[in-house]
């Protein structure tokens, strides 16, 4: 069987829905979602495998204005994503307009002579459908989008219509991933942004931008009964004393109830019992500094 391959960069403002597109044409959660700005940090590569054809999705985090080491390395790592793909997604809001931010990334695109699909989110928010139609003509005369097409990941409108429009750009070559993984995270990875997702979710305002998550052991055993059980410890980072007071909350109420919303997923996961513990450790302005950047896994290459 002749293989085939295919880098798609996922781009846009934060918050466009990246990647929950990414996981629905992966088809599993690959990239933890929630609606505040920047919840992506680093390149996640989603993989779905059609047959002879191997699709990397590049799931970027939100274009923004850097304010930190951490959202510098975040920027970079956007700019580096969309070198040496072979199309674009460029994911806008439907509600929002045309931003500054879309308006510097198509710039870039053109300079790249870059292959670049539209896909105009959230068109289910639009009560005035004229209003999309203007949109389009907008976002047209800014590039030469090879294909614009209105969609809503949530409800799962004229989402169908983006594989097709991919498929052109698979060339021949090898499958860089093994054929039925769906992403290049490691485990740790993966069940850290979890937990950072459950933060996200449930925490309000600067404290859940100023955490970080890393699983510290990860074991299975056997209970007597003979059941898997997996042993997971993980430390959530934070900038401040108070903030961690806030993270753990009033008795551990909320230290408790992020636990509980993660273990959940991941015994899901696992298929089998979790047994979790959190530790909340206060390491100041950690974002500007390279070195827990690097540590985190959160410097751009």
């Amino acid at each position: 069987m002749n293989t085939k391959s295919a880098f798609i960069a996922v781009t846009g403002r934060p918050n466009a829905g990246k990647s929950s597109l990414v996981n629905l044409l992966v088809g599993e959660k690959v990239a933890i979602v929630s609606e505040k700005p920047q919840t992506t940090r680093t390149r996640i590569n989603g993989v779905l495998t059609k047959d002879e054809v191997q699709y990397v999705f590049i799931d970027t985090p939100g274009m923004h204005k850097a304010r930190n080491k951490l959202s510098d390395n975040m920027v970079r790592t956007i700019k580096d994503s969309v070198d040496d793909v072979d199309a674009i997604i460029l994911m806008t809001d439907a509600s929002k307009g045309v931003s500054p931010i879309e308006k510097s990334l198509i710039e870039s695109f053109a300079a790249r002579n870059a292959d670049v699909i539209l896909l105009i989110n959230k068109v289910d928010l639009l009560k005035d459908k004229t209003v999309l139609l203007s949109l389009i003509d907008t976002y047209r005369a800014m590039f030469d989008f090879a294909q614009i097409i209105p969609i809503s990941v949530k409800n799962q409108i004229n989402t169908d219509e983006i594989m097709p429009v991919l498929e052109k750009y698979a060339k021949d070559g090898p499958h860089y991933f093994d054929d039925d993984l769906p992403t290049d995270q490691t485990e740790r990875v993966w069940l850290a942004e979890l937990i950072r997702e459950k933060i996200l979710r449930n925490m309000q305002e600067e404290i859940p931008h100023g955490t970080a998550v890393y699983i510290e052991s990860l074991e299975t055993r056997k209970t007597r009964a003979g059941k898997d059980i997996v042993d997971i410890g993980a430390v959530i980072l934070c900038e401040k004393a108070s903030h961690k007071g806030m993270i753990i909350g009033r008795q551990g109420d909320m230290l408790k109830k992020i636990g509980t919303l993660a273990r959940e997923e991941m015994e899901d996961y696992f298929d089998c019992k979790v047994n979790m513990k959190l530790w909340v450790k206060v390491r100041e302005d950690w974002r500007n500094k390279e070195s827990v950047i690097a540590d985190l896994g959160l410097k751009a290459d």
